[in-house]
């Protein structure tokens, strides 16, 4: 049977991160230098773990927000290092062009769902608390266009769950699933294989709140 399309779909949580909602997240989710540190701390623990720190030139995060991880990612790989970002919200989008501190190669205002780059085209690509927020019926689209975009790595740091389930989200229902997405990953893009995986945990830092991390290697 041929899978839908995203544009099929009648609901659209994405709308919700475009409105209100959206904004509501952006003040409550602030670049201060506690969560650019648990940033930096978290990706050289991935990057050293899964022995990255010498082959990334390039990394497309996807669901930028407006930045905090690219910060940190700033700090772990060094001003050489090209950082692009994905992001669909318009008012994040203009912060991550204006971080000067950031100094990113693109800032691409869409979905994950058609990310407009061509094949192979950064050595990594990742999401943080971002496929958490895709409805499960959308999750196989955006994670093939994650991996179409990797020449080499994924990554994604996400809430766990062994069985799908979804959570209500600030009092919301349709914006929040936990599952185990590294499973996920295994199964809607076969050419992808584990090279490594780990546990963020919230008490040492706050900004990740207990997420598991996957890195696969094309």
């Amino acid at each position: 049977m041929a899978q839908r399309n995203p544009d099929q779909e009648q609901s659209d949580p994405l709308q919700s991160w475009l409105g209100s909602f959206g904004r509501s997240y952006l003040e409550r989710n602030l670049p201060t230098l506690e969560a650019i540190s648990d940033a930096e701390i978290a990706f050289r623990r991935i990057f050293e773990t899964g022995g990255l720190l010498s082959e990334i030139t390039s990394v497309l995060e996807v669901g930028a927000n407006v930045g905090i991880n690219l910060m940190g990612l700033r700090r772990v790989l060094g001003p050489a290092a090209h950082l692009s970002a994905v992001e669909p919200n318009p008012v994040a989008c203009e912060a991550l062009r204006s971080n000067a501190q950031l100094r990113l190669a693109q800032v691409l205002e869409c979905d994950a769902y058609r990310i407009p780059l061509a094949d192979d085209s950064f050595d990594l690509a990742f999401t943080n608390g971002v496929l958490i927020h895709v409805p499960p019926d959308r999750l196989p689209f955006a994670m093939r266009e994650i991996a179409r975009v990797s020449r080499r790595f994924i990554l994604c740091s996400e809430y766990f769950s062994d069985t799908p389930v979804e959570i209500p989200y600030r009092g919301e229902t349709g914006l929040l699933w936990k599952r185990d997405f590294g499973r996920a990953y295994l199964e809607h893009c076969p050419e992808v294989k584990p090279r490594a995986y780990g546990f963020l945990w919230e008490t040492e830092l706050p900004h990740f709140g207990n997420m598991n991390w996957w890195l696969f290697e094309k």
